[in-house]
């Protein structure tokens, strides 16, 4: 296969939405890179641009490294296949994700892992703990959902609504986190905020412990970050970086 084909606009796409799903197909690639990946299971969704009811997640039973652009399935607001896939979603990927992007009108983008720290964190009666650099930028910004089970059943995608009650991060006790993003970019920086959040909160707490950070300054945290700030493309500048670096490793997703 040559590498310009990989650069090919099947003509079933417009050109806004293949875009949409190379971007999309490279986040894929890019949680497989950084470890986040969790089997076949877990979901990041994505608005379909133009298409306000339609959405892209991935296929049920292909590893994030057999995600590409062209297999992406699109769905409706109730998750019913738009169009030809050959591959079936699972239920439980779209029971909170579409509640959310019908609900949230910035709601363009939505990630759900099951990552180890994030879901020790989940696991902890008093969550996440606000005494490091990365939590410091989420204050204010988490919301917390009680375990109900298996999300399969629609009725809990608006309690799970409710629950997030706005905020960007809501974290499903015992189960992981969820983060809404107006674009892809800036969902994947809140995602890295919560995994390095939790990743020093569980190696600081196993040493003794933490230092509490008083809350006017973890408001100036949240000030600062630029994490948040469309001016400074709120993540794009990461995922950019880390898309060329899964690319250059094998740029398959692109087809």
């Amino acid at each position: 296969m040559s590498h310009n084909r990989y650069y090919e606009r099947p003509s079933r796409y417009s050109e806004e939405e293949w875009n949409a799903r190379v971007k999309l197909a490279g986040m894929y690639r890019i949680f497989a890179y950084l470890g986040w990946d969790e089997s076949i299971y877990n979901h990041i969704s994505l608005r379909v641009p133009g298409e306000d009811d339609h959405f892209l997640i991935n296929p049920f039973g292909l590893h994030y490294t057999e995600v590409c652009a062209s297999n992406l399935v699109k769905v409706d607001i109730n998750g019913k296949i738009i169009g030809h896939s050959d591959w079936p979603i699972n239920p439980a990927g779209f029971t909170f994700h579409g509640a959310i992007h019908q609900h949230v009108a910035d709601g363009h983008c939505v990630m759900h892992v099951h990552t180890t720290p994030t879901l020790s964190v989940c696991c902890l009666e008093e969550g996440l703990s606000y005494s490091n650099f990365y939590s410091a930028q989420l204050y204010g910004k988490v919301a917390y959902h009680d375990f109900e089970g298996i999300t399969v059943h629609m009725d809990e995608g608006k309690r799970i609504l409710d629950s997030a009650g706005g905020k960007p991060v809501l974290l499903l006790k015992n189960h992981g986190p969820v983060v809404i993003g107006a674009t892809l970019a800036q969902a994947f920086s809140l995602m890295w905020l919560v995994n390095r959040a939790c990743e020093v909160q569980v190696s600081s707490m196993a040493m003794g412990p933490v230092i509490e950070i008083p809350a006017p300054v973890l408001e100036k945290c949240v000030a600062d970050s630029l994490n948040f700030d469309p001016k400074y493309g709120a993540g794009e500048d990461a995922f950019a970086a880390l898309f060329r670096l899964v690319e250059k490793q094998d740029p398959s997703f692109k087809y």
